[in-house]
């Protein structure tokens, strides 16, 4: 029995050696998760290990040449947007120009004139609107979704679509192997039989890839006949329509997008479907020369670990530290990096109304205790905080000052600023900032304010579970 203690003492200790230099060449860019997953396996032997391994290790740099490669091939070869949809500089104010330059800088995207943009943020009315395109198509539809459920909505699309593909358009539909790991073969067969191409994204293509469940593609993309387009923070579910008894009551914030916006929508699809399948879509009938269907500026950006930069974290550092009277800020998932706290508390230093709306206790334990662990140092910088009450909050925006927003896919955390497949589109207009910002008050009518007084009145258990779930708040 002592002997083979000492084994298991001797292994636990050669498992932490080795890996600790991996740690330190595998998350040299990210000092602070370097620092807890280190923690992590030095208190907690062979469990931290086996945390590491699944979560910790990027995988994607095994395929970081293909993935590039595939964006290569693509782009290479895109129809441009005519300059005509490019945006003049007179439109713009000077935070809406500094903002535009760092967004087409770090994304590769042109902002675009000629958009109309449609803020969806009841449930029924988005799946409508998507149905409704869906319906209308004439010859193409792209769907490209995190999760998707086998459930009455996603059985009553699957079935629209399955219609659609029997009537001659070509239906293309991306997967998350992971978020969508409920699809079955039983349920997909029809769709295959129906001619629609169906594939799963990594991760979960092999079992070497479902191995690590710690890169998604969390993107949510639907575009029809390269005219119409819809993005933003919806899956496929029942729970989306509010028809889950855990859940209940389920707040979101979708996007239908009309204009230029949709093309950079087909792009971000195009990449995908050339990566996940080798099949390259570049030919002019998934790109149509767009009408100008409105009067919105906007721009569709992407990141993804395979990216240079990191898209959404470096634009909303930028816009946050650019603001001059408002931030509005909701999420689902509240898991900043320190350089994102810093920039909350010193936009609200200086006279900033800097408020906080993220998901209560109908969120995972872990991910509420780790958000709550960046409450004291934001309180004592002037920042409202606030926890949806009324069931899941899932929304995920980001006003400035009433007249630039971002709405996608990211929430404000790790997971999506580095690890994650995101999409979101970026808005230089007032008046869907002003929507945006009115639905953040309706929204507060059913949140619960955090009180400083009470909040550092709160027992020492919570700090210590709060402080514990940090720990992890690089994957979290």
């Amino acid at each position: 029995m002592q002997t083979a203690l000492a084994i298991i003492t001797i292994f636990g200790y050669v498992l932490t050696l080795t890996l600790l230099p991996v740690v330190l060449l595998t998350k040299k860019k990210q000092p602070v998760s370097t620092v807890a997953w280190m923690m992590t396996i030095i208190t907690m032997p062979y469990v931290g290990a086996l945390l590491f391994v699944v979560f910790g290790i990027n995988r994607v740099e095994r395929r970081l040449r293909r993935k590039q490669a595939a964006t290569r091939s693509v782009t290479r070869i895109l129809p441009q947007l005519s300059h005509q949809h490019h945006v003049h500089h007179e439109l713009l104010d000077e935070t809406q120009r500094e903002l535009r330059r760092l967004a087409e800088r770090i994304s590769g995207s042109r902002a675009t004139v000629g958009n109309r943009v449609q803020l969806l943020t009841n449930a029924q009315q988005a799946f409508d609107e998507i149905a409704e395109a869906i319906l209308a198509a004439e010859s193409t539809i792209h769907l490209e979704y995190y999760i998707w459920r086998p459930d009455k909505l996603g059985t009553r699309l699957r079935d629209l679509l399955i219609s659609k593909a029997q009537r001659g358009v070509r239906v293309r539909f991306l997967y998350d192997g992971i978020g969508s790991n409920l699809l079955t073969y039983r349920f997909l067969k029809p769709m295959r039989d129906a001619g629609i191409q169906v594939f799963s994204f990594v991760p979960g293509r092999s079992l070497r890839e479902r191995w690590s469940i710690n890169l998604r593609n969390h993107r949510k993309i639907v575009i029809v006949d390269g005219q119409i387009g819809f993005t933003g923070g919806m899956n496929v579910g029942d729970e989306y329509l509010g028809l889950d008894p855990f859940y209940g009551k389920w707040q979101d914030t979708h996007l239908r997008l009309e204009g230029p916006t949709v093309l950079q929508l087909q792009e971000v699809f195009a990449i995908d479907w050339k990566y996940a399948t080798g099949e390259v879509l570049t030919h002019d009938r998934y790109f149509p020369t767009p009408e100008q269907t409105g009067n919105v500026v906007a721009q569709v950006v992407a990141s993804g670990p395979d990216e240079g930069s990191d898209v959404f974290h470096n634009l909303m550092f930028a816009a946050i530290n650019s603001a001059r009277h408002r931030v509005t800020l909701a999420t689902c998932y509240f898991v900043p990096t320190p350089s994102l706290v810093s920039a909350l508390e010193s936009a609200s230093q200086r006279g900033v109304q800097t408020r906080v709306l993220i998901s209560g206790p109908k969120t995972y334990w872990a991910t509420l205790q780790a958000a709550r662990s960046n409450y004291d140092s934001l309180l004592l910088a002037g920042v409202k905080i606030y926890e949806y009450q009324a069931g899941q909050f899932h929304s995920k925006t980001l006003s400035i000052d009433g007249n630039w927003s971002l709405v996608g896919t990211p929430n404000f955390d790790s997971r999506s600023l580095y690890l994650n497949f995101e999409v979101g589109a970026v808005l230089y207009d007032r008046s869907l900032a002003e929507q945006i910002e009115h639905q953040f008050h309706t929204d507060l009518e059913s949140a619960m304010e955090i009180e400083p007084d009470k909040w550092f009145a709160r027992p020492v258990w919570n700090r210590l579970q709060e402080n514990f779930c940090r720990m992890f708040s690089p994957v979290l």
